[in-house]
């Protein structure tokens, strides 16, 4: 069995599995987890949203499943732009999907995006259940990537695409030598200022720079079992946007 670096970075250092810290980890950070995140990111996050859902819109898919969904920020988003019939968004913390709850009722979406408490290595949906699969900024947070992928693919109908969003490290000058300085100092120094939970914002940096990036993970999609993947590189190289179809 294939093991990744970043599958044994853990946000807490303790003998709890990596799935359990990181339930633990976004339970404690879910009320601050927004405002931070778009801070973060100097709200480039949204564009890096709106090209991963361009990618299924020539596909109009009905069924969706949002994996990782979190406070459901792409779940909303691709509702509204892809407008399928349900889209259900999983995720391993409630305490995340609980203010995702109130986004998706507030938007006026909640006929629409479902929420599900799942495991991302063991989902309990037969196969060929949906059109398209997202998963924006939380595939570095399984705990076994290629389980993971392959429940994916098994959950996916023949032809249907997966779409996944993820930070990465930029590999020129001078991106590369600020986003160093940027992902030590500024993020575990705001991280802990507005969310009190400083490992959380250690560890972001930590499994972004262990998790496989370009043609690395582009192999570890296809050896699940996708045909045709495709990556591009995002604002310099700061995210990588991946593109599959089963």
């Amino acid at each position: 069995m294939t093991r990744y670096p970043q599958e044994n970075i853990k946000p807490y250092n303790t003998e709890e599995s990596k799935a359990k810290q990181v339930e633990e980890m976004f339970d404690n950070i879910a009320p601050s987890y927004d405002n931070l995140n778009h801070l973060l990111s100097l709200g480039i996050d949204k564009s890096w949203r709106k090209k991963a859902i361009h990618c299924l819109k020539p596909f109009h898919p009905q069924r969706m499943m949002d994996v990782a969904t979190g406070t459901g920020d792409f779940a909303i988003q691709a509702c509204r732009t892809l407008q399928p019939q349900a889209l259900i968004g999983i995720d391993i913390s409630e305490g995340m999907m609980n203010v995702g709850r109130e986004k998706v009722k507030a938007a006026g979406l909640d006929k629409q995006v479902s929420f599900a408490k799942e495991d991302c290595t063991c989902l309990s949906f037969p196969d060929n259940s949906f059109d398209a699969i997202t998963v924006a900024f939380g595939i570095r947070n399984f705990e076994d990537l290629d389980k993971g992928l392959k429940e994916m693919y098994r959950v996916l109908v023949p032809g249907g695409h997966l779409v996944i969003l993820e930070l990465s490290e930029p590999e020129s000058f001078p991106m590369k030598q600020l986003y160093a300085i940027y992902s030590k100092m500024v993020i575990p120094t705001l991280g802990k200022l507005l969310s009190k939970d400083r490992s959380a914002y250690t560890y972001l940096p930590q499994s972004i720079k262990a998790f496989p990036q370009g043609e690395v993970m582009q192999g570890i999609i296809r050896k699940a079992g996708f045909s045709q993947v495709q990556f591009r590189r995002l604002t310099l190289g700061i995210c990588t946007l991946y593109f599959a179809t089963k």
